[in-house]
């Protein structure tokens, strides 16, 4: 099969998928971009922390700051043997570009980066500030990445007015979603303390599975909120469970149990915590519970940035995009709360995560145009002229 000709974001997108970046090594990949946005007037700054690769690339001086928001690092690409080619060789079959990280997210970087290539040769004078900040931690623990980043920017008083953050947000077609914001991540460890013994005399032991059952049923069935207009219900789901010594015959002496709440703007983690703590002392338990909070939950109200965005997606697709919250964390939840209206537009992700990862090279280009659509909305308005 032929390949498409003359398509920039395209070969941007497999220079940087040819670098095996698996969380959280860069592989370079930041170093490519970092050269491209120097060419093009962006000022650079590596900041690295600990094993973490960042880059803060920053043009302009003054005017709103547009921040475009991206991570390098990817997921571990799982069993070879089943993949149909090289994950990190891309290769297009049938329109789709396969490889690990084509959706998840080094399209959206390469269409990031070609964007503000074109915008500045069309604007070389153009008021207003543009910034890129780029991770390698957002598919690992995500503490020395974004976070870590933000709070160097906040402590240096740099703060921005919009973020598009390029996750890979579309379900079924390029622009049909966009994320205006996300649910906050709550994780639960859970320790249930009982008492061993032999299977045959239950009398002179204390079985924690038997024990936790009833309030496993209650926090399984609680129903903690109905959402809102733009969030849909909390949810409690439990992941792992674990307990015995691995012999038929003997009742263990302590359960493990780990959980997670994805919860919506009606609950805060410490009214969740209240609520799981109160189930678990009406059932009598001996535990003991950790919490890690791993983000709270952000909402960007309709403004300036949504309307660019959703304006941008119709002109280049000829579609309205729908507005969700759904899915899970991603590093907006770093930038949000410093009041930065953040929306998540990238490519459709259906395959990401998955074996065979791949991207539709239709969507590279358009992509690519609607970013671009976006900066011109907000920088060339009026009162940014």
């Amino acid at each position: 099969m032929s390949e498409p000709c003359d398509n920039p974001v395209l070969d941007l997108c497999r220079e940087l998928m040819r670098r095996p970046s698996v969380t959280p090594d860069d592989a370079g990949c930041q170093d490519l971009l970092a050269q491209r946005l120097q060419a093009c007037g962006f000022h650079c700054r590596p900041m690295r922390v600990d094993d973490v690769t960042n880059l803060w690339a920053e043009r302009g001086n003054e005017g709103p700051l547009l921040v475009f928001a991206g991570h390098t690092d990817v997921v571990p690409t799982g069993p070879l043997e089943q993949w149909q080619s090289d994950p990190f060789e891309p290769e297009i079959r049938d329109g789709f570009l396969y490889g690990r990280g084509a959706a998840d997210m080094k399209a959206s970087l390469a269409a990031m980066v070609l964007a503000n290539e074109r915008f500045f040769i069309q604007h070389p004078s153009q008021a207003g500030r543009v910034a890129f900040l780029i991770t390698s931690d957002e598919e690992g623990p995500a503490v020395n990445g974004t976070r870590a980043v933000m709070e160097r920017l906040s402590a240096e008083g740099i703060t921005a007015d919009y973020c598009i953050v390029g996750e890979p947000s579309s379900r079924e077609h390029l622009g049909d979603v966009i994320r205006i914001g996300r649910r906050g991540s709550l994780n639960g460890a859970l320790e249930v303390r009982g008492s061993q013994g032999h299977v045959a005399y239950p009398d002179l032991a204390d079985n924690p599975i038997h024990r936790l059952a009833p309030a496993l049923v209650e926090l399984a069935a609680t129903r903690w909120d109905e959402g809102n207009e733009y969030f849909p219900a909390t949810t409690w789901q439990a992941s792992n469970i674990s307990a015995g010594t691995g012999a038929t015959n003997v009742i263990p002496g302590e359960l493990a149990l780990s959980f997670n709440f994805r919860f919506c703007t009606e609950q805060t983690a410490e009214s969740l915590q209240a609520r799981t703590a109160a189930i678990l002392d009406r059932h009598g338990l001996d535990y003991r519970l950790t919490w890690q909070l791993s983000g709270q939950p952000f909402l960007t109200r309709p403004g300036a940035l949504i309307e660019a965005a959703c304006a941008s997606i119709a002109a280049v697709t000829g579609q309205a995009a729908e507005k969700s919250t759904g899915g899970g964390t991603s590093d907006g939840r770093f930038i949000a709360p410093t009041g930065c209206e953040v929306v998540e537009l990238g490519p459709v992700n259906a395959s990401i995560h998955k074996v065979n990862e791949h991207v539709a090279v239709a969507d590279l280009e358009p992509l690519a145009e609607i970013y671009l659509g976006i900066i011109e909305r907000l920088l060339l308005a009026p009162d940014h002229a």
